[in-house]
């Protein structure tokens, strides 16, 4: 029988994508060695148009990678649930059902190893049960990662819910700056809160696992990557091996069903082809990923900043939410009156330097433009790999999530990024900010350094999984012959 690496992502666009190309890199460096057997929950909550579309594509156009659908399931969604527990409960019956799956895929191949999401812990138990080797792949970077091995040990040091740890900053092993305990991901914020116990529950798994795969590579996050190696994160139990195989990035420019009107390509088109026409390095984008939104008084501001700033830019502007402390969205929709979100006469009065595109465009191709100079970028790690290959430096303006966390190494340990002051209570950003932060990236000194050095990690991050010499290259072969 032919050997299968099965796949086991967490439900949403960018965890199937991560995945999906990880199968790809897999397949592209070892063809004739494997087959990828991904698993994809389905039901109330895993369930979109987006990820439909997206498997057949990938389906059609590489014969070796196979779905296929878990029993569907369906949980309470309460409005005084969260949205993590309601996901994570979600998760966890989902693969309640993987050890049929599992039987019935090593009816026709030999299963190598299992390959989970972060959020898929409970089938890590499953797979040992039937002696099969279960691997993390951790689809954010080292620094993350060193903070999600380390949360035992934070979650011991306090018996206190971090949102109300007002004051109070953690100290991560590898990281040179510490986070401040309000802006830890939301699901560990509430110790009332399920989802809070489930990422204990997570995290705790981590070392338990034969490998820990990451999307990253060496030189771009040693400090963190040697923290992890070292022990120092799990300072209680041995840490299982790390495989930094990245820059991981989908080089599709195709977006999903549900990150656009379907319609057809004339919006992206034209922003690209507006890019060909500006001057070399003078345009900054700003894109906030495929859920960060914001209010119409944020957006307001944003406005108002660029404006004065006298810079030219590429702006990705969502429909803003009611919510003044919202910070995403599961609404893709481009209808909306974009004249209505902003300041009345914004768009002819910057209509010869500036450009706005509803809901979309396509971010790896538009950052590969030689006019682009600058991104005022969420710090998703996605998002923040796609600036690293294309040599941009940035602003970083973090939402929700790990993106305090990157926002605070990409500035302090990789000095690949300038800061932007949020206010504390609902991370709200003046104008007046903003435009100081896209002139000191596009004019100042420090900008011009911040260029140069985002241009030569380029170039090492194009060599790490370029090169059959490459440190990411090199990790790959050895995770290949830990599978077998």
């Amino acid at each position: 029988m032919q050997d299968t690496i099965v796949l086991l992502p967490a439900p949403g666009m960018g965890h199937m994508i991560s995945m999906v190309e990880l199968g790809k890199l897999i397949l592209h460096r070892y063809a004739n060695k494997f087959s990828i057997t991904i698993l994809i929950a389905t039901g109330s909550v895993g369930d979109s148009p987006g990820v439909t579309s997206y498997i057949q594509r990938v389906s059609q156009s590489n014969p070796s990678i196979s779905f296929q659908s878990l029993p569907s399931v369906s949980v309470d969604t309460a409005p005084t649930r969260s949205r993590a527990a309601v996901a994570f409960e979600f998760i966890r019956l989902s693969l309640a059902n993987t050890p049929h799956a599992l039987q019935q895929i090593s009816k026709s191949f030999t299963i190598r190893a299992l390959i989970i999401d972060l959020f898929c812990s409970s089938a890590l138990p499953i797979a040992k049960d039937l002696n099969l080797p279960v691997y993390y792949f951790f689809t954010s970077g080292a620094y993350a990662l060193a903070a999600f091995l380390y949360l035992p040990k934070i979650h011991e040091q306090t018996i206190k819910s971090f949102k109300d740890l007002t004051t109070t900053e953690f100290h991560f092993p590898g990281m040179s700056s510490p986070l401040k305990a309000t802006h830890m991901p939301e699901p560990t914020l509430d110790r009332d809160d399920p989802a809070y116990w489930d990422m204990l529950y997570f995290c705790s798994h981590l070392p338990k696992s034969n490998g820990i795969i990451a999307n990253t590579f060496e030189d771009l996050e040693p400090k963190a990557l040697k923290a992890i190696t070292d022990g120092a994160c799990v300072p209680d139990s041995p840490t299982p091996p790390v495989y930094s195989i990245g820059p991981l990035i989908a080089h599709s420019e195709e977006p999903a069903a549900d990150d656009r009107n379907k319609g057809d390509r004339a919006p992206e088109d034209e922003c690209l082809s507006w890019l060909d026409s500006q001057p070399s390095r003078s345009v900054v984008f700003l894109c906030f990923g495929s859920r960060g939104t914001f209010s119409v008084a944020q957006v307001k501001e944003i406005a108002h900043g660029l404006e004065r700033s006298g810079q030219r830019f590429l702006w990705v502007l969502k429909k803003p939410l009611r919510d003044e402390k919202a910070k995403q969205t599961q609404n893709y929709t481009a209808d909306f009156d974009l004249e209505g979100v902003l300041p009345e006469g914004f768009l002819e009065r910057t209509k010869d330097r500036g450009m706005v595109v509803k809901t979309w465009a396509p971010q790896v191709g538009v950052l590969r433009k030689e006019s682009i100079g600058g991104f005022v970028t969420h710090c998703g790690w996605n998002s923040v790999l796609e600036a690293v290959v294309a040599g941009v430096p940035m602003v970083a303006w973090p939402l929700y999530a790990e993106q305090h966390l990157n926002r605070n190494v990409l500035v302090n340990d990789m000095k690949m990024a300038i800061d932007l002051e949020q206010r504390e209570d609902d991370g709200f950003v003046s104008g007046d900010e903003l435009e100081r932060r896209v002139r000191e990236l596009m004019e100042s000194e420090q900008g011009r350094e911040l260029r140069e050095k985002s241009w030569k990690m380029r170039e090492i991050a194009l060599a790490a999984l370029g090169l059959a010499s490459g440190s990411s290259s090199r990790a790959l072969a050895k995770l290949v012959e830990a599978l077998g």
